[in-house]
């Protein structure tokens, strides 16, 4: 069963948001006064002194325990609170079908006059948040559980319940900074060009009208590339993040391919069927175009990048077609979608991310959506384990056995040949890549290239792609007095694409490389 986009969306969010707010928060381990007002300070003071003082470890969420009834009782000890207990009532106030609930939680001993806790409570059909000041039995109100699902599950598993250690006034701030850039609005939209600005150094330059080009597709050939970017709504918000952890200029990718009768068409691994699903497709052309133009709300930017004609030549169309064909209906690769990103166990996560921020968002999630989590990671780290069937918390327990660490785990290279529960696992650019395997392109070193392992900047920085700018077709920029050495077809701002073109293939490419914001400073034959 495949994840709808609704939910895969959700995930992704949730994925990165968490990555976002544990990157302008910190917090502190010893009950001393001036951990709960340095946050009160001016960021440039306080974010110092907070940064000297603690370590990555003290940004986890922890888990504290799930509550699903009267009996059913959790005690733990918290950040502000020493003493903490929750315990589930349910009732049906509103004579609903299925009821609802209260969450009851009482804390005490405070270790400051100042301080304050903040949790988050989850099921797999709703995540919330509070957070308590006063020592006293604070409540939860749930008027009402979505479905008899939601029921069933509270009653059976409860709602689980984490601390979140990073203080009130971080975590607001945070949030207020990563909200807009989710929403479908203009201010949504200067929010992610602001946000890659400011993280990634990218600019975004207003093109001259028009923004559309009329494009002849007379001159698109099959293994075209399409780079694509998007700055608004919730698309917009995920490809920012994205692109701020993995140092790609876009968020996702797209292939031409022309067919026998000369009719061109676009394969995508990521395309919304009618049941809300993202599959690979093959779509022809016009319709696929007329979305992007007409129906995609998310503002895409697009650049077309045609193959150098040396390239084009060795390019096996027919081995391209059946490889597409042959993916057709698959499920997008979220199996492999977060590693491509991480190959070294401190080089490419933004500070103060590190392995344990991922295990912690990997915790959090598989404690509310665990078939989600076994679809999103489960899989793939049990096959760098050689292991099946482990969930996260018996890989790291089998991480310990072994001598070994969660970051090391993590940096271990996907495998192309690598078949999970649903089939070969491709993302956007997987897809793409993998296509570009099957038709001779990374000949002679196509067996020591894992393409799961690349993510879109590492694609588009192949040397695979037009170099001579009078052979690229007459529309080509045709409005724009800047002439980029690729087609950008749609968008407002220019698009760029730093280290574009630049990069021959080699043995075990991209497996070992760095990508720390903002010079994303790559090793040579990394």
């Amino acid at each position: 069963m495949f994840p709808s986009s609704v939910s895969r969306c959700f995930l992704r969010l949730f994925f990165f948001f968490f990555f976002f707010v544990f990157s302008h928060v910190q917090a502190a381990k010893l009950p001393f006064h001036p951990r709960d007002v340095l946050p009160l300070l001016p960021r440039e003071l306080s974010w110092p002194i907070l940064n000297s003082l603690h370590g990555a470890v003290d940004l986890l969420p922890s888990f504290v325990g799930s509550v699903s009834s009267p009996n059913r009782i959790v005690n733990w000890k918290g950040a502000c609170f020493e003493g903490n207990t929750a315990w589930m009532e349910f009732h049906n106030k509103t004579g609903s079908e299925f009821g609802g609930g209260t969450l009851h939680i009482k804390v005490s001993y405070p270790h400051s006059w100042t301080c304050m806790d903040l949790y988050i409570f989850a099921t797999p059909y709703r995540v919330t948040w509070d957070y308590y000041f006063l020592s006293r039995e604070h409540t939860l109100e749930i008027s009402e559980w979505e479905d008899k699902a939601e029921y069933e599950y509270v009653k059976n598993r409860g709602i689980s319940i984490f601390l979140m250690q990073a203080g009130m006034i971080g975590t607001f701030q945070a949030l207020w900074d990563v909200f807009p850039l989710f929403t479908n609005t203009g201010w949504g939209e200067n929010s992610n060009i602001g946000f890659l600005e400011k993280h990634m150094g990218a600019s975004f330059e207003e093109r001259p009208q028009p923004w559309v080009t009329n494009i002849s597709v007379d001159d698109v050939h099959s293994g075209d590339f399409l780079a694509i970017s998007k700055i608004r709504g919730r698309w917009g918000g995920f490809e920012t993040l994205e692109k701020w952890v993995s140092g790609a200029y876009a968020g996702h990718t797209a292939v031409c391919l022309k067919d026998s009768e000369g009719k061109l068409w676009v394969g995508e691994s990521g395309h919304e069927n009618e049941k809300g699903e993202d599959i690979i497709a093959i779509i022809p052309w016009d319709e696929w175009w007329d979305f992007e133009l007409n129906k995609d709300d998310s503002n895409p930017h697009i650049a077309y990048l045609p193959l150098h004609p040396d390239v084009r030549a060795k390019f096996n169309e027919t081995a391209a077609w059946e490889y597409a064909l042959s993916m057709a209906g698959k499920p997008y690769g979220y199996h492999n979608m977060i590693f491509s990103w991480i190959d070294t166990i401190d080089g490419n996560y933004p500070p103060p991310l590190d392995a344990h921020v991922v295990a912690s968002v990997m915790t959090v999630w598989s404690k509310i959506q665990p078939e989600y989590a076994a679809n999103m990671w489960n899989e793939a780290l049990n096959k760098r384990l050689g292991t099946q069937g482990l969930n996260l918390s018996d890989i790291l327990v089998e991480i310990e056995k072994r001598g070994s660490s969660f970051d090391e785990l993590l940096t271990i290279p996907e495998q192309d040949n690598w078949i999970y529960s649903d089939g070969k696992s491709t993302s956007c650019i997987a897809f793409i890549l993998e296509m570009y395997k099957e038709a001779g392109l990374f000949d002679p070193i196509a067996d020591s290239i894992q393409v799961t392992e690349f993510t879109i900047k590492d694609a588009y920085s192949l040397s695979f792609f037009e170099n001579n700018s009078s052979r690229l077709p007459k529309w080509c920029n045709d409005a724009d007095s800047v002439k980029l050495p690729y087609c950008q077809i749609k968008g407002k701002y220019r698009m760029e694409l730093p280290g574009y073109n630049s990069m021959d293939p080699y043995a075990h490419m991209n497996e070992r490389c760095p990508s720390l914001p903002p010079k994303y400073f790559r090793l040579r034959n990394c």
